[in-house]
């Protein structure tokens, strides 16, 4: 895939577009260019191959307060134009919404990141099959209790999208990432556990395989011998893995879009004390160090730090032009979509500012307790209205300040709104994942630990 430095191809097919506009209807062209490879491999030969690339221009036209849209998965000027057609058709048989509209520029100016890699670009497929085999050894060598490899695979992607409307939006954006990750499997006894690693980056240099390799076999092998706790009230320590799944939940409560839809715990609460004053959550798409980081969003307008709870207090829902619209408010720069719809809006990059302990020293201030290494079916156990937290778990028994025996088949339950509140303590220890959200050790009191 060849991106030219100032995305003209893709800025020239969407001002075409917008140049085709009528009278006194909104004009907005998405195009979109996607290549991505995934490599799966199996005891030392290759399972999996693809490379996909993937090409298209949405367009959407607002006027009198309907809305149509339509999209194409081609770059050709002439089908172009039909898809513009399309969607002023549709637009004839919208509902008239007074909040309809575009976005408009708003005076921020869009940050300059280095998140595109040319050596990802040039990067040859027999180099990133190398790769995901040296991970799978890695794995192998890491432990004599490695009994197998379940996955061991290598992922990248390279985006690139242009962003042209009628009320003079004109943004050009792109970026590349990849990632290896593995799930390890550990045997004794005739029992077997599983556990993964991973190591992301902008370009395959910036991966440490024998990290993703040593984090997998780690996991795994700590909880062979695991037993079911007996149920009582803890103190649980958060991975890193498992709070930027708790944050993926948080984030959707604080979409302005499910706010106005009444499906959020936090409607209302704007400027209220909702956690813990050692919480302080931030989306931040313009932070390099994130995955997700993006330079524009979704409708074109510059993405930025957006502070959403700050020591512990509600300031901010994010919002596209819509929501924004509806709720009395701006965008924050916060619409996400693809070619194929219309803008959505969510948390791109959520974090926590981290605080000033490793996990050691959070497990020696637990005292007694659990490290929660792992959740299973957290979105559905999450009611993000009422805030009911309940997911199946494992990791291990905290005793005196010093990790002890593994736990599994255990659930932890409480509820959004406790939880929050019930936060004594944030790790130094940020990770970002190959998804929109960092994590972080995280300490929470008087959660129900349900087992035996």
């Amino acid at each position: 895939m060849s991106a030219q430095p100032d995305g003209a191809e893709l800025l020239a097919l969407a001002e075409r577009v917008v140049a085709l506009a009528a009278g006194d209807e909104q004009v907005e062209a998405v195009v979109v260019r996607d290549l991505g490879t995934e490599i799966k491999v199996y005891e030392g030969e290759i399972e999996s191959l693809s490379s996909a690339q993937s090409q298209g221009i949405g367009i959407r036209v607002i006027k009198g307060g309907r809305q149509g849209f339509a999209y194409a998965g081609t770059l050709d000027v002439d089908v172009a134009a039909e898809t513009l057609a399309e969607a002023r058709d549709n637009a004839g048989f919208g509902t008239v919404d007074e909040f309809a509209g575009l976005a408009e520029p708003d005076g921020v100016a869009p940050a300059e990141l280095p998140l595109w890699s040319d050596a990802l670009a040039s990067f040859p497929a027999e180099r990133k099959v190398a790769l995901a085999l040296e991970l799978e050894r890695a794995v192998r060598g890491a432990d004599p209790r490695i009994s197998g490899i379940e996955s061991a695979e290598y992922v990248d992607s390279m985006s690139e999208a242009a962003i042209v409307t009628t009320t003079g939006i004109r943004a050009y954006s792109r970026d590349t990432g990849c990632y290896v990750s593995t799930y390890a499997m550990a045997e004794q006894d005739g029992e077997v556990q599983t556990g993964f690693g991973f190591s992301v980056g902008r370009d395959p240099a910036e991966l440490d395989v024998d990290r993703a390799a040593t984090d997998a076999a780690e996991r795994a092998t700590r909880m062979l011998g695991a037993t079911k706790p007996r149920s009582e009230r803890l103190t649980v320590v958060l991975d890193p893995w498992v709070t930027a799944q708790f944050l993926g939940i948080l984030a959707f409560t604080l979409n302005g879009e499910s706010v106005l839809k009444g499906r959020s715990l936090f409607a209302d609460r704007l400027g209220e004390e909702v956690a813990s004053p050692l919480v302080t959550l931030v989306d931040d798409p313009t932070d390099i160090r994130a995955f997700t980081a993006t330079e524009i969003d979704g409708e074109g307008l510059a993405t930025r730090r957006n502070v959403l709870i700050d020591g512990g207090r509600l300031e901010r829902f994010v919002h596209n032009a819509y929501t924004a619209r509806r709720a009395g408010t701006v965008s924050t720069g916060s619409a996400v979509r693809g070619f194929k719809s219309t803008p959505g809006v969510g948390c791109m990059a959520t974090s926590l500012v981290p605080g000033s302990q490793g996990q050691a020293e959070l497990v020696r201030l637990a005292g007694e307790g659990v490290l929660v290494q792992e959740v299973a079916g957290l979105h559905s156990g999450v009611n993000p209205v009422s805030g009911d937290f309940s997911t199946g778990a494992e990791g291990l028994r905290i005793r005196g300040g010093e990790l002890a025996e593994p736990v599994r088949e255990f659930t932890i339950a409480s509820t959004l709104q406790k939880m929050l509140r019930d936060v004594v303590a944030v790790g130094n220890d940020l990770q970002w994942l190959p998804m929109p959200a960092a994590g972080v050790s995280l300490v929470i009191t008087d959660v129900t630990v349900s087992g035996a």
